[in-house]
């Protein structure tokens, strides 16, 4: 009778065509949006929104929920504030959970705004519960708009947002227009490398991803932010109002909207911008948090999904953007699994030239989205795609404990992105209390850069060369999150403050220095 160890083969085989199959279809999704793109998003712009006089304008809410921001909210009310609005119908809510000196802040930025006589207060809790959706759930019933745009503090919307967006919602035949989404722009894309690469992936979400399923048809996410809804879509019954049960509040609702026959816009004309994470592991926050959400909203909605009276094309495009994140839990036990075959002497290589033929699907969709935004620099910056290859490799861990938690329940709490106001080279955010330190995460991505090193040196030792250079990739991506991981936590190690020689009066606020 064979032992179980005989068919261990068969079932690391059968793991590693799961993983090739998941990733094929990963690339596949991404190619699909690419040739909609093409097809329908940039030969069809959005309609030309219809000019109203003043006195048909509606009310609007702009709702700004923070939570201990006090480097970037007084930016971010100045940009709300001077919004090319009649004052008599612009409100504005500044949704304050801080628990740190941005209340005081806050506090008198207001008072001087209520001053020049704009309708600005500021709403409280006594506790956080439900984070960002119970902020805004809370302060919803108080808003005097029928329309709420939301802005997060680390954006700052120009000028023209609502006249570019509110005629959309009263043009004829959009009844059913719940929302309107504006295309992230970046105020520090060019800050670092980092940063680079991080604008190069949104750009491609938002030029080609957002624009392909709006084309199509397909149900799209609202991002949370650089938005603007309908009220009566958000306390519609059957779409259910601002819920807390996933850390994506902004994709459920508007999943939820689109389940209950409303309809969203996305505008890629329109750009608001807003800062990109500085600090890797800030950066590492926001995605496990994305990852995580994402993958609720699923668990949450695939039910409805599938059973709604969609075509089947929109119900796969649905689950398949809802179930995005899963790509990293793929990378990672496609790495786990290659060790092991390559010890059996089974050269996985082979597969990965079918997988090849499905990946051109996202360096198409990069390039696209940058050939459309920066026609004459567009190829030297999406030259920096295999950096963002590793950092994508590299978060495969990261975002796969997300996407565990997210599938299983566990873990609840919203961790903040940190913003640090940082624009250029000059600017800093190591000094800031806000900075995260460095998490027992960075052993176990220094311990999968080493296992994938092992595999690789492995493969190359029984001239398996194609698996080895394959799993090199994985060890520069562990090691990449490691290694600037680790070098941001010691530039930004505690240090004795330097004498301030200016004659700028400074406030000293939670150990920092802040100018007045």
């Amino acid at each position: 009778m064979p032992s179980l160890w005989n068919y261990l083969p068969a079932f690391l085989h059968l793991l590693y065509a799961l993983c090739l199959g998941g990733l094929a279809l990963y690339g596949l999704h991404a190619l699909w949006l690419t040739l909609h793109y093409w097809r329908r998003g940039c030969a069809a712009p959005c309609p030309t929104p219809i000019l109203l006089p003043t006195a048909a304008l509606p009310r609007v809410t702009v709702q700004l929920p923070i939570y201990n921001e006090r480097h970037v909210v007084e930016r971010l009310i100045a940009a709300c504030a001077q919004l090319d609005y009649p004052r008599h119908k612009l409100q504005i809510q500044v949704l304050d959970d801080s628990d740190d000196s941005t209340t005081a802040l806050v506090q008198r930025i207001i008072h001087s705004w209520q001053q020049r006589g704009l309708d600005i207060e500021v709403i409280r809790r006594a506790h956080r519960v439900g984070f960002k959706a119970g902020a805004l759930a809370d302060a919803l019933p108080t808003a005097k708009g029928e329309y709420i745009a939301i802005f997060d503090a680390d954006f700052v919307p120009p000028s023209i947002f609502l006249q570019h967006t509110l005629p959309h919602f009263l043009a004829s035949g959009n009844a059913s227009l719940g929302f309107v989404q504006a295309r992230w722009g970046h105020l520090n894309q060019d800050y670092s490398l980092l940063t680079r690469c991080q604008a190069l992936a949104l750009d491609g979400h938002f030029v080609v991803e957002q624009t392909a399923r709006m084309a199509a048809g397909y149900p799209f996410g609202f991002n949370g932010s650089a938005g603007i809804w309908r009220r009566t879509c958000i306390e519609d019954p059957s779409v259910g109002g601002w819920q807390a049960d996933t850390l994506c509040e902004d994709l459920d609702l508007s999943y939820r909207a689109h389940l209950a026959g409303w309809r969203g816009l996305f505008l890629g004309d329109l750009e608001v911008p807003g800062e990109i994470p500085a600090q890797l592991l800030a950066f590492k926050r926001q995605q496990f948090r994305w990852a995580k959400g994402s993958v609720q909203t699923l668990r949450k909605l695939a039910g409805r999904v599938v059973h709604h009276p969609w075509p089947p094309t929109h119900r796969l495009a649905a689950l398949a953007h809802l179930g995005n994140y899963l790509i990293h839990p793929l990378l990672l036990l496609l790495l786990l699994v290659t060790l092991p075959m390559v010890a059996l002497g089974i050269n996985p290589a082979a597969p990965l030239g079918y997988l090849s033929l499905f990946s051109l699907g996202p360096p198409l969709l990069y390039a696209v989205a940058q050939q459309r935004l920066y026609p004459t620099t567009w190829l030297r910056r999406w030259a920096l795609l295999p950096l963002l290859m590793l950092i994508g490799t590299g978060l495969a861990l990261n975002n796969t404990i997300a996407v565990f938690q997210g599938l299983t329940g566990t873990g609840g709490d919203f961790l903040r992105t940190p913003k640090f106001h940082v624009r250029s080279r000059a600017d800093h955010w190591q000094r800031s209390s806000y900075r995260l330190p460095l998490p027992r995460l960075v052993l176990a991505e220094f311990a999968l850069a080493c296992y994938a090193l092992a595999a690789a040196t492995l493969g190359a030792a029984q001239g398996q060369w194609g698996t080895a250079l394959f799993l090199l990739l994985y060890t520069a991506g562990f090691g990449l999150m490691a290694g600037v991981g680790c070098w941001q936590a010691w530039q930004s190690r505690p240090r004795p403050a330097p004498a301030l020689h200016t004659e700028q009066p400074a406030l000293d606020v939670d150990g920092e220095r802040l100018p007045l």
